[in-house]
C-alpha cells in the first residue's frame, strides 16, 4: 500500500511528505538466503526436473514420433515401379489424410527432454529509493524502507521455509534455472499473471549483449563481444546450430514459463519478421493454437539502406494460458488520435441546425454521424413495423428489421436522435457519445523508444499496453529477458509486482540505476485501506448506444414535461406567422433564390429554407419545421415567438442529453488513472539477487527417478511430462574443466598488481581425492626468479576455482576459509567473476591465512572456445585489489563520510588490471548500517550527472539540490554509525562487475 512518512514510510493525500512508493502488503515471498550468510543455513535440496514429450499424445503441432513421414518419398517412388501391397497402401493413405502441421528442427526428435536445476537464489542487495532520498533530506532511515523482514538470526537462516513481506526482484542468472527455481522452490507455479519475453531477434552481437554499461553502439566485432562466460554460454546455447538451437532454447523457456502462469494469465513474445513465423509455431506447440489471442503489429522507425521493401514493423505474439479464463481489460484510444473521428463530419449547431461538412465549428457545436437503425432480419416480430416521423412514413428495406421496437424508436425520435432526411431514418451518433475506440492489433502510434539506456531497449509503451490489458494492480509480472529493465519500470509505474531476470551483469546494473532514479506519478487509490491491490481511481468515458437511449424510460417524464410547453410555443409562433404579409414572404424567397444563384444549390442549407421559405398563410409550422434562427426583416413578434420556441427546445434538449449521459454505460480507462500531483512517487523496495552456481560435484551420474508433478495438468498441459532426477553435474565435464584450470595455473602462475609473478613449484589436484573441503588444488609457490628450498615439502597454497558459468559466491568462500587456515599460508580464489558478498567475506579473512582474489582470463574458459581470439603470452591468472575507500569521522555531530578514491578494474579485453580513479566507475553505493547479511543501499552515486535530474526537480524545496549534486560525486553524504557500527561500500565497474569493502565504524576500525 502507499507508505506513510510518520511510520517510516511516506506519501499520501493530505500528508506532509511529498514522496511515496507503492507497497504490496497483501503479498509475500519465500525467505531467500542473504548471500553473506548463505553458508550458515541449509537450503533444501531439490531434484532436477525433466521436461519431456509424452508418447501418449498425438503429434498435433509437435513432431512425428514414428518417423514414418521420412519413408514417404521412397514409398511414392516405389509406387511408380510396382503395385503397393496392402500395408504400403495403407501407410500412403494415412499420410495423405489431413494432419495437423508441425515445426521440425535439428535435434528436436533426438532430444526428447531437457533438465532444469531449480537453483537457490541469493539476495545480494536491498534497494530503496525512499531510503536514499531520506538520507539526502537529512532524515533517519529504518530497515522497513527496504522491506527487510529484520528477522532474528535463527529465523533468518531457515531458508525457503517461511514467508516474508513482498519485495520486487531483479535477478542475475539463467532465465531457465531462475524460472524453475521460482516454480519449484518458491511455489510461484500458477501465480504469475503476465510474462513478457523479448528474445534476441537474430544472431548479431547487438541482438544479444551489450559489453559495457555506457556503450550502446554495439558492432559485430570481437571488441564488442561480452567477456561474461554466462552470457557467452547463453549465446552459444541460443545460436550453436543457428535457428535450430534458437528454437530449442526458446521452447525450453516457454515450457517453464507456462508452468508459472496462472490460469487467467497471458504471455507476450516480442519478435521481428525474421523469426515471427517460427516463434508462433513454437507458441502453438507449447500453449496450443486454441489459446492464441492476437498477433500485434507494432510500427517502428524504418531501417535505412534495406534492399526491397523497408521493414517498419515488429510483432508481439499474445497467448493465454487458458483463453476461456484469460483476464482481459479493454484499452481504448481517442477517436481523434486513431483517425476514426473523421467519420463524424456532420456538425449540429446549438440551435439545432445542421451545418455543412467542413464548416467551421462554433462553441457548443457537436460532431456527429448518421448510422443505421435497422439490421438483418432475425424474426423479431416486435421490430417489424411502419413508422411515421416528421410527417413521413418509413418502411423497412427487404430482409431487414428495425434495431428496436416502435416504442424505442419513438423515444429515440423524441430525444432528437433520429435523422429523417432521406428514405430511411438514421441514428444521430455524437462523437462524445463514445469518444474512444477499442484498441486493435495495429499499433502504429508508438514509433520506437527515446532515452535508450540499452542496445536493444524495448519501447515501454508496448509493454505498458500488454500489461494494462491483462493485469490488475498488485498482479505479478515476470520478464526473463530483463535488458534495461523496461518491464520492471512499467510494472512499477502501474503498481504491479515484478520479477525480472537477465544473464548479463551489465543489464542488471543498467536496470538497477533506471529503477532507483525513476520518478513516477502518484495514482490515487480506489480504496486506501486496500492499497494498490484495490486498484486505482481511473477516468471514465460514456458509451451511449441506440439501446441505451431506446430503453431509457427516464426520458419519458422529460418528454411529458416539455411537450406541452413546446406545443404552446409553436402555437405562438404560428399565430405570429399569420401576420406576415405576402410581400414580405416574397422578399424572403428572393433572398433564398439569390444565395442559390450566387453560391450554388449545394450551399443552401435546411436552416436557409426554414428562415426564408415561409409556409403559406393558413398552413403554419410543424415542430420539425420551425426555423433555427430569424431574419432581420421578420416582424418583431415573429422573431420573439421563434426565439422563445428555440429556447424551450434548447431547455428540453439539455435535460434530455443530461438524462442520456446519466444513464449511459461508462467505460473505465485503465490507462488514465487520476493523478495526485502533490506527491512524487519513486520505485518501491526491490532486491538484487543472483543464482547460486551449482556445486561442482564429481559424484554419481544422473539417475532418472519415476514419478511426476502432483496434479497432472489437463489436455495441452500434458504436452510436457515433468519428471524428477537426482541433482548433480556431469562428472566428466567438471573434471575436465578443473583439470584444465589446474594445468593452466601450474604452467602460468599468478600475477599480482605490482607486476610481480608467483610461479608454482608444485600444484597437485585434490578435487578427486575425497578430502578437498571445496579446495581444488594445493601446492607451493615462489616469486619469479626464486628457488623453492623444499619443493616436496608440505603444501603452503590452496586454490579454489570458481564455476565455469557464474561467480564465486560468499557461500563458497565461507566453506573453505576455515579448513584452509588449518593447512595453508595462502589461499587463492580464481574465478571469472566474484560477487560482492564473496569479496566482503574474503576481506574479513582469517588471522592465519593470506587470501588472494585472481581473475581468470576469459578466453581460457572452455565456453569461450573459438569465439574469442586466443591471446599470446601468459598472465592467465591476475590478482586484483579492493576498492580504495577512506572513512572520515566521526565529526562533532557523530557523522561519518566515505570517500571513494578509485578501484582496480580488470579489463578482460586487454587482460590488465587498470588502476583507475573514481570517475571511471559506473556506480558506487554505500550501506551506512551494514548488518553483515545483505547490502542495503542507503546512498547511490552515479557519475552520470543527469541520473537524479527528474527527482531533483520534483523535490526542489524538499531535498537540497546540492545533496542531489553530491550523488554524482566521490564523497558520500554524512551518515551516523547506526545499529551495527559498520558501513559497506560497493563499486560497479563499466562491465557490471562489483567489488565490495566493509568498514567498521568507531574506534581504530573507522
Amino acid at each position: 500500500m502507499a507508505t506513510r512518512k510518520n511510520k517510516g514510510d511516506s506519501g499520501g493525500e493530505g500528508r506532509s511528505a511529498p514522496v511515496a512508493d507503492y507497497r504490496h502488503s497483501e503479498a509475500t515471498r519465500k525467505n531467500n538466503p542473504p548471500a553473506k550468510i548463505a553458508a550458515e543455513g541449509h537450503v533444501p535440496l531439490l531434484p532436477k526436473a525433466e521436461y519431456s514429450y509424452s508418447p501418449r499424445l498425438a503429434p498435433v503441432l509437435r513432431f512425428d514420433p514414428t518417423g514414418s513421414a521420412d519413408e514417404l518419398p521412397e514409398l511414392l517412388a516405389e509406387a511408380t515401379r510396382r503395385p503397393l501391397n496392402e500395408a504400403e497402401a495403407w501407410a500412403l493413405a494415412e499420410a495423405l489424410r489431413k494432419h495437423e502441421p508441425w515445426l521440425e528442427w535439428a535435434g528436436k526428435q533426438e532430444a526428447k527432454s531437457f533438465l532444469v536445476d531449480p537453483v537457490a537464489l541469493h539476495i545480494h542487495e536491498r534497494v530503496s529509493a525512499q531510503a536514499i532520498l531520506k538520507v539526502a533530506a537529512r532524515e533517519d532511515v529504518n530497515r522497513s524502507l527496504f522491506a527487510d523482514p529484520e528477522q532474528e538470526y535463527n529465523e533468518a537462516v531457515q531458508f525457503y521455509r517461511h514467508d516474508v513481506d513482498w519485495s520486487n526482484r531483479l535477478i542475475l542468472g539463467d532465465s531457465l534455472q531462475v524460472m524453475s527455481s521460482l516454480a519449484r522452490r518458491e511455489d510461484l507455479a500458477g501465480k504469475v499473471q503476465m510474462i513478457y519475453i523479448d528474445p534476441p531477434y537474430g544472431i548479431r552481437f547487438a541482438s544479444n549483449f551489450q559489453p559495457e554499461i555506457g556503450k550502446r553502439d554495439v558492432k559485430d566485432k570481437e571488441a564488442d563481444l561480452t567477456r561474461e562466460p554466462e552470457m557467452v554460454k547463453a549465446y552459444r546455447d541460443t545460436w550453436r546450430l543457428g535457428v535450430h538451437s534458437y528454437l530449442s532454447y526458446l521452447r525450453d523457456r516457454l515450457v517453464v514459463a507456462k508452468d508459472l502462469l496462472t490460469d487467467t494469465g497471458s504471455i507476450f513474445v516480442q519478435i521481428s519478421d525474421e523469426n515471427v513465423h517460427r516463434v508462433r509455431c513454437l507458441l502453438d506447440e507449447v500453449f496450443g493454437p486454441d489459446n492464441f489471442e492476437a498477433l500485434v503489429t507494432v510500427r517502428k522507425t524504418g531501417g535505412l539502406g534495406s534492399s526491397g521493401l523497408t521493414p517498419i514493423c515488429d510483432f508481439v505474439l499474445w497467448y493465454a494460458k487458458n483463453r476461456e479464463r484469460a483476464k482481459y481489460r479493454n484499452l481504448f484510444v481517442d477517436k481523434s488520435a486513431s483517425g476514426t473521428a473523421d467519420q463524424y463530419a456532420m456538425i449540429l449547431r446549438a440551435d439545432g441546425s445542421v451545418a455543412q461538412p467542413g464548416s467551421e465549428p462554433a462553441h457548443g457545436d457537436q460532431f456527429w454521424q448518421a448510422t443505421s437503425v435497422h439490421t438483418m432480419y432475425a424474426g423479431v416480430q416486435s421490430c417489424l413495423y411502419d413508422c411515421e416521423f416528421d410527417g413521413k412514413v418509413f418502411k423497412l428495406p427487404p430482409n431487414r428489421q428495425w434495431s428496436t421496437t416502435l416504442a424505442g424508436m419513438t423515444r429515440i425520435y423524441k430525444a432528437g436522435r433520429l435523422y429523417t432526411s432521406g428514405n430511411v431514418p438514421r441514428l444521430v451518433r455524437f462523437l462524445e457519445d463514445y469518444p474512444v475506440t477499442e484498441l486493435t492489433t495495429l499499433w502504429a502510434d508508438l514509433m520506437g523508444t527515446s532515452d535508450k539506456m540499452y542496445t536493444v531497449q524495448t519501447n515501454l509503451r508496448i509493454i505498458e499496453r500488454c500489461m494494462l490489458m491483462t493485469t490488475d494492480p498488485g498482479d505479478l509480472v515476470l520478464d526473463p529477458t530483463c535488458g534495461s529493465g523496461t518491464t520492471a519500470y512499467v510494472a512499477e509505474q502501474w503498481g504491479r509486482r515484478w520479477i525480472t531476470i537477465d544473464t548479463s551483469r551489465v543489464a542488471i546494473a543498467i536496470a538497477r540505476q533506471r529503477l532507483l532514479t525513476a520518478k513516477y506519478e502518484y495514482y490515487k487509490l480506489k480504496v486506501e485501506a486496500k492499497g494498490v491491490a484495490g486498484g486505482f481511481r481511473c477516468k471514465t468515458v460514456p458509451h451511449i448506444t441506440l439501446k441505451s437511449i431506446a430503453q431509457n424510460t427516464n426520458l419519458d417524464p422529460i418528454f411529458a414535461k416539455h411537450e406541452p410547453i413546446l406545443d404552446a410555443r409553436l402555437a405562438d409562433a404560428n399565430a405570429a406567422l399569420e401576420q406576415v404579409t405576402d410581400k414580405l414572404r416574397q422578399e424572403l424567397r428572393m433572398k433564398l433564390a439569390l444565395k442559390q444563384k450566387q453560391e450554388g444549390k449545394k450551399a443552401i442549407t435546411d436552416a436557409d429554407r426554414r428562415r426564408w421559405d415561409l409556409p403559406e398563410k393558413g398552413k403554419g409550422w410543424q415542430h420539425w419545421e420551425v426555423p433555427f434562427d430569424t431574419d432581420p426583416d421578420w416582424p418583431e413578434a415573429l422573431k420573439k415567438a421563434v426565439e422563445a420556441y428555440r429556447a424551450a427546445w434548447r431547455a428540453k434538449m439539455d435535460e434530455v442529453n443530461a438524462c442520456i449521459a446519466a444513464n449511459a454505460d461508462q467505460e473505465e480507462l485503465v490507462d488514465q488513472p487520476e493523478i495526485d500531483r502533490k506527491i512524487t512517487r519513486v520505485s518501491g523496495p526491490f532486491t538484487v539477487e543472483a543464482v547460486q552456481p551449482p556445486e561442482m560435484s564429481l559424484g554419481d551420474a544422473i539417475e532418472v527417478e519415476t514419478g511426476q508433478f502432483a496434479g497432472e495438468p489437463e489436455e495441452l498441459e500434458t504436452t510436457f511430462v515433468v519428471r524428477e532426477v537426482q541433482m548433480g553435474d556431469t562428472p566428466q565435464n567438471v573434471e575436465a574443466y578443473l583439470s584444465k584450470m589446474v594445468d593452466l595455473l601450474r604452467m602460468d602462475g599468478v600475477r599480482f598488481p605490482d607486476n610481480k609473478q608467483r610461479r608454482f613449484t608444485r600444484l597437485d589436484p585434490i578435487y578427486a581425492g575425497g578430502r578437498s573441503d571445496g579446495i581444488h588444488a594445493e601446492g607451493r609457490w615462489v616469486n619469479e626468479g626464486e628457488a623453492d628450498d623444499d619443493p616436496q615439502g608440505p603444501a603452503t597454497v590452496g586454490v579454489v576455482f570458481g564455476p565455469q558459468y557464474g561467480p564465486i559466491t560468499a557461500k563458497m568462500v565461507e566453506e573453505v576459509i576455515r579448513p584452509a587456515a588449518r593447512r595453508y599460508d595462502d589461499l587463492v580464489f580464481a574465478g571469472f567473476s566474484f560477487d560482492g558478498p564473496a569479496q566482503a567475506a574474503i576481506e574479513e579473512g582469517h588471522p592465519r591465512l593470506r587470501i588472494h582474489i585472481a581473475h581468470i582470463r576469459p578466453d581460457v574458459n572452455p565456453g569461450m572456445n573459438g569465439l574469442l581470439k586466443e591471446q599470446p603470452g601468459s598472465q592467465l591468472f591476475t590478482v586484483f585489489g579492493r576498492p580504495r575507500t577512506k572513512v572520515e569521522g566521526p565529526d562533532k555531530d557523530g557523522m561519518y563520510r566515505i570517500e571513494m578514491q578509485g578501484v582496480d578494474i580488470y579489463d578482460p579485453v586487454t587482460n590488465n588490471i587498470v588502476d583507475t580513479g573514481a570517475a571511471k566507475v559506473a556506480a558506487w553505493f554505500v550501506d551506512g548500517d551494514y548488518d553483515g547479511r545483505t547490502f542495503c543501499i542507503t546512498q547511490a552515486f552515479f557519475p552520470d550527472r543527469s541520473a537524479w535530474d527528474k527527482l531533483s526537480k520534483a523535490l526542489n524545496g524538499v531535498v537540497d539540490p546540492e545533496r542531489f549534486e553530491a550523488l554524482s560525486g566521490t564523497v558520500s553524504l554524512p551518515f551516523p554509525a547506526g545499529k551495527h557500527k559498520c558501513a559497506a561500500v560497493k563499486v560497479i565497474d563499466p562491465r557490471g562487475n562489483e567489488v565490495m569493502r566493509v568498514h567498521p565504524l568507531g574506534g581504530d576500525g573507522r
